[in-house]
């Protein structure tokens, strides 16, 4: 290496510069040293603040050139890399260069990154979300015994004296994109199963879920109840209601359990399906958005529209149900109707 670079050296100094970082980091990465080392020796290298952050975990390391600790807040980042580790971006270096960046700062983040990448993933478990789907099909099962689930839970990365709960989830977005939005700071994995997403996670925060996802989120801490849960709330969320925890169904879940021939034969749900094949196709939504707020003019504030128009739509509805929509029993005879509906297509 020392020869090639004198060589290069008449040809290219900057040539020179880069093969030595990256002999830098070949030599780091053949002793095997953990996250502070690295950073600690890029600190010294690069003669300016180096720092690192893991998304799955939020942990962060920031280092001075003399090796010592920096607490934040962190300057500016000058230059900035992502970690990938399996195709996945499960973190950030950067530098902290108080003036303009050296031309072998992009070398030198390329190498920390992959060198980062490399640590996290020898000394793992690797903070990736993306999992293995056999593994989380064996976590999740009900089929599986303890000693299966525990084993697989133990590979993924969870300790055994935490829960796990499972969150089903259709989404446009990445699936660990999600992860890093719903569980910052958290162990998270997923994978996708057939028609659907998996999240096991210790903890996750509801109010995270961006706009276009929907979700169903397990009570339960054991994984394989905790997914049967979510399933099932995932068949409850509506475009008013994309997130439902499963815990505030109550005996909202009993429907799912109806036999599919008595939903499909009672009267009500009859009528919420004859009102989903006519073409007046936004009555189904004025419906659900008045179920859902229970007054005429919150409805209309939900729908953008002007009350006396979601009056009208509602009049309709009500004829066409054969129900007295301005009733409690009424609003709660339409509500069932249109959840049951709901649960036989979804």
């Amino acid at each position: 290496m020392e020869a090639l670079a004198e060589r290069l050296s008449h040809l290219d100094p900057h040539a020179q510069g880069a093969i030595r970082v990256i002999a830098f980091y070949d030599t780091l990465m053949c002793r095997r040293v953990y996250l502070p080392a690295l950073v600690r020796a890029s600190a010294g290298l690069s003669a300016c603040v180096v720092g690192i952050r893991l998304h799955g975990t939020g942990r962060e390391i920031r280092t001075s050139p003399d090796g010592r600790q920096v607490s934040p807040p962190p300057h500016p980042a000058s230059t900035t890399a992502p970690i990938t580790l399996d195709e996945e971006e499960i973190g950030t270096v950067w530098l902290e260069r108080p003036g303009p960046p050296s031309p072998l700062d992009e070398v030198l983040l390329d190498r920390l990154a992959i060198a980062a990448a490399a640590v996290i993933e020898r000394y793992g478990p690797a903070r990736t979300t993306m999992a293995d789907p056999a593994l989380v099909e064996l976590a999740i099962s009900s089929d599986s015994d303890e000693a299966a689930r525990t084993r697989a839970l133990r590979l993924l990365g969870f300790a055994a004296d935490l829960p796990v709960r499972a969150v089903a989830v259709r989404s446009q977005l990445p699936l660990d994109q999600l992860c890093t939005l719903i569980c910052p700071a958290r162990t998270a994995k997923a994978a996708p199963l057939v028609d659907v997403g998996v999240i096991l996670a210790t903890t996750v925060d509801e109010a995270r879920f961006p706009a276009g996802v929907r979700a169903g989120i397990g009570a339960a801490e054991s994984p394989e109840l905790s997914w049967r849960q979510a399933r099932t709330a995932l068949r409850f969320t509506t475009p008013h209601r994309p997130t439902v925890p499963y815990v505030e169904l109550g005996a909202l879940a009993l429907l799912a359990q109806v036999p599919q021939d008595s939903a499909c034969d009672n009267a009500d749900v009859a009528a919420i399906a004859r009102i989903a094949d006519s073409p007046q196709d936004l009555d189904l939504e004025t419906l659900d958005a008045y179920c859902v707020t229970g007054s005429l003019r919150r409805a209309a504030d939900l729908l953008h529209l002007h009350h006396s128009s979601v009056a009208r739509r509602l009049e309709r509805i009500g004829k066409t149900l054969n129900i007295e929509l301005t009733e409690p029993t009424g609003l709660i005879r339409a509500g069932l109707a249109l959840t049951t509906w709901r649960l036989l297509n979804n």
